[in-house]
């Protein structure tokens, strides 16, 4: 084989008349040397994958231009092309023709080779290609179902009326429009009986949700690297369950974040810890070493929960580093984090707020509120307006807004309550009741009023870290300033507070919300006969201090000073080293992921031609701005531990994705999510419609399905399952 291959070397150094490189020897040659995929025939290109081009084994380059070098000056002397001799062509010709020999022979063995293995491969008789037909017919209705957010079970139009299972329907009609494989399989059942049963739609759902799954997943093992993000709890058939969603850089040097499957959230954090584990390395072949980081956007409850898991993973993989979601804006992140239930309770009726005004007429209703209250001051009404467009409730500024809207929000919710006009339905009618109710107690002013002002030393910051890569870069470098003024705040806590507590008293004057310590706390204090409570030093003890502490702990716990090394790297993309007037220190930091490098020890001299490159850049040469920008450019490959670094940085959870803005797999779940009541939801269902983007074969599907249940087996499960049924019938 050895010899092979030097033949092979020495015909292509020939072909391409490189007189420098015929002492070359194959080993050096196949390290240091490539051809162009133009210096080759098409029909000696062989695409195996969308991702790398192969050449066939007996590929020879013939495709040269040598004569245009020499009417370019400036080419002229770049490559030393060899001038042959009449001695040179003979040899040439000899060794082409010995070598043609070969190929000619190795043809023809390849040619018995594959003869005798089309012989040896088993031949698919009538029924087999028949039934293949037939489940080709099946996937390919299920995935319709999934891509059109079409649910199994239709919505009854009565108690009395029973409509058909919607993939059933999707047969009928499909047969209807000339469908053979699915007719001859059909013609002979009953009239009134199901075409398949329960289990084996379940079956049909499993093989498309996992084959496009693994589509997915062989991506992610040849990226290696990869983040893990869950998103908020799902509830299918009573039991909750993680959306889970995996981010990589794939081989064509893309960002990308998909959503891969639900994971039972049931037990307590060391078994999910344990469960997400299996899932990732047991089914999914990925590794956890691999895992550089980490989000969970959780609210209410779950977010205890899910702190829990997030540091009993970073303790197995310090490198699987705990940061903020990008989807979520850090404000948002901040206040889910508390666990005190007043805070959650304003987090719960923001997220009501934001699902109730969705709808145009009460969108337009709020407007009028706001309106007729800001009618001495049209331009705050108009500013407010503005702001409370379709998603205000997830902004880094919701507390501002929620507390300039309070007065106009209650009005809202009071015409709506009177419904004068009987335009909205009595579920809305009750909804705006329930929301009001909660808004109106001093409680909920006094927190409402407290996040705001805390959380205005945390806005700007939050702000950069969803901004563009020199915003984030800028946002690690400024979270000292942000913790210096949080303790300012603790330290100086009385003063703050009687600010503060003096404001939630004038907007609860304004709505006529009377001032009063918790009715649940009174009833306490009196069962334990403790004197009277003062309402200011309640609200100092028991909402001001929770929350200033609780939002710097949390702080401290998203940047730590592992994650801040990691955002400090960031100035390895050459728009941030060009504000620095690269003057920067990448090497300081990047002892983090030493161990990712291809070759860590020449890490400083590569860093040092990677600022010298863009800092004698032409004039006309833009620097590239985002790390995507920056992994996209062709000579990024001659740096390879900063090709390398980059791709480890880019699956960080709390940079924003390229297409953010547009289309995100964590957005189109909702979006399957909010267009069918909860009932029909379907895990393999939302699977195909969230990644409708991904290929799936349907061949590959079929001899997945005929591999695990043979037909003769399917046949069996079905008569058994109807004859349990009519049994169950029966009794």
């Amino acid at each position: 084989m050895e010899t092979e291959e030097k033949n092979e070397c020495r015909i292509w150094v020939e072909n391409c008349r490189r007189a420098d490189l015929e002492a070359k020897t194959s080993d050096q040659l196949n390290k240091h040397y490539r051809l162009c995929a133009k210096h080759f025939d098409p029909a000696m290109v062989c695409k195996t994958s969308p991702y790398r081009t192969v050449l066939k084994d007996t590929a020879i380059p013939t495709i040269f231009d040598l004569t245009s070098h020499l009417k370019n000056p400036h080419t002229r002397h770049r490559k030393r092309i060899k001038e042959l001799t009449e001695e040179d062509i003979r040899k040439i010709k000899e060794r082409r023709l010995a070598s043609s020999i070969d190929q000619i022979a190795s043809k023809k063995d390849a040619a018995e080779d594959s003869t005798t293995t089309n012989e040896d491969e088993p031949q698919l008789s009538t029924e087999e290609k028949a039934f293949r037909e037939y489940l080709r017919s099946l996937f390919e209705a299920v995935v319709m179902l999934g891509k059109q957010s079409i649910p199994l079970m239709p919505l009854k139009a009565s108690e009395t009326e029973l409509k058909p299972n919607n993939f059933q329907a999707l047969l009928d009609y499909r047969m209807n429009a000339g469908d053979e494989a699915l007719k001859k399989r059909f013609e002979a059942t009953a009239v009134n009986s199901e075409y398949l049963s329960v289990t084996q739609q379940s079956q049909l759902l499993d093989i498309c949700e996992n084959t496009v799954r693994e589509e997915m997943l062989m991506e992610v093992r040849e990226s290696r690297f990869f983040s893990l993000v869950t998103g908020d709890l799902v509830e299918f058939a009573n039991e909750k369950h993680l959306p889970l969603f995996l981010r990589f850089v794939n081989q064509q040097n893309v960002l990308r974040e998909e959503f891969l499957d639900f994971v039972p959230f049931d037990g307590d954090e060391p078994a999910l810890v344990e469960r997400l584990e299996a899932q990732l390395t047991d089914r999914w072949g990925l590794s956890m070493e691999d895992c550089r980081g980490q989000a969970h956007k959780a609210t209410g409850i779950s977010t205890t929960k899910m702190k829990a898991v997030a540091i009993l993973l970073m303790e197995k993989y310090p490198l699987a580093l705990h940061m903020p979601c990008s989807h979520m804006a850090l404000n948002i992140h901040l206040a889910n984090s508390l666990p005190f239930p007043n805070v959650q309770v304003v987090m719960e009726t923001l997220r009501r707020i934001g699902a109730f005004f969705q709808a145009q007429s009460t969108q337009d209703e709020l407007e009028k509120a706001i309106s007729t209250h800001y009618q001495k001051n049209e331009e705050k009404g108009a500013a407010l307006k503005q702001a409370c467009i379709p998603g205000w409730t997830e902004q880094h500024n919701v507390f501002d807004v929620l507390l300039d809207m309070l007065p106009p929000l209650l009005l809202c919710m009071d015409n709506i309550r009177d419904n004068e006009e009987g335009k909205f339905a009595a579920s809305v009618v009750a909804d705006g009741y329930s929301i009001a109710e909660t808004l109106a107690d001093f409680e909920i002013v006094v927190t409402i009023v407290i996040l705001k002002n805390v959380l205005t030393f945390t806005r700007a910051f939050g702000r950069n870290l969803q901004g563009e890569t020199l915003d984030v870069f800028f946002a690690a470098n400024s979270l000292t300033a942000v913790l210096h003024s949080l303790n300012e705040v603790n330290d100086n806590i009385d003063v703050y507070h009687e600010f503060w507590y003096e404001e939630a008293v004038s907007v609860a004057t304004m709505i006529e919300i009377p001032v009063k310590v918790p009715r649940l706390f009174l009833r306490k204090q009196r069962a334990a006969d403790v004197g009277e409570i003062q309402a200011e030093p309640y609200f100092k003890e028991y909402v001001t201090m929770p929350v200033i502490h609780g939002i710097m702990q949390e702080v401290e716990d998203m940047f730590s000073e592992t994650n801040l090394k990691a955002l400090k790297c960031l100035s390895l993309v050459p728009a941030v080293m060009g504000q620095m007037k690269f003057n920067t220190t990448e090497e300081n930091y990047a002892d983090v992921y030493r161990n990712d490098l291809p070759n860590p020890d020449t890490l400083p001299a590569e860093l040092h031609c990677w600022r010298i490159k863009w800092k004698h850049r032409g004039k006309e040469v833009r620097l590239p701005t985002t790390i995507h920008e920056t992994l996209q450019l062709p000579d990024v490959k001659f740096f390879p531990n900063v090709n390398s670094f980059l791709k480890v940085l880019s699956t960080l959870p709390v940079l924003k994705l390229e297409d953010s803005k547009s289309d995100t797999a964590s957005g189109r779940l909702q979006a399957y999510l909010d267009s069918m009541p909860p009932h029909q939801w379907n895990k393999s269902l939302a699977m195909l419609n969230v990644n409708t983007h991904v290929k799936h074969d349907l061949d590959v599907m079929v001899d997945k399905y005929c591999r695990l249940y043979p037909e003769d087996d399917t046949e069996v499960d079905a008569e058994s399952e109807e004859v349990a049924e009519e049994e169950a019938g029966m009794k």
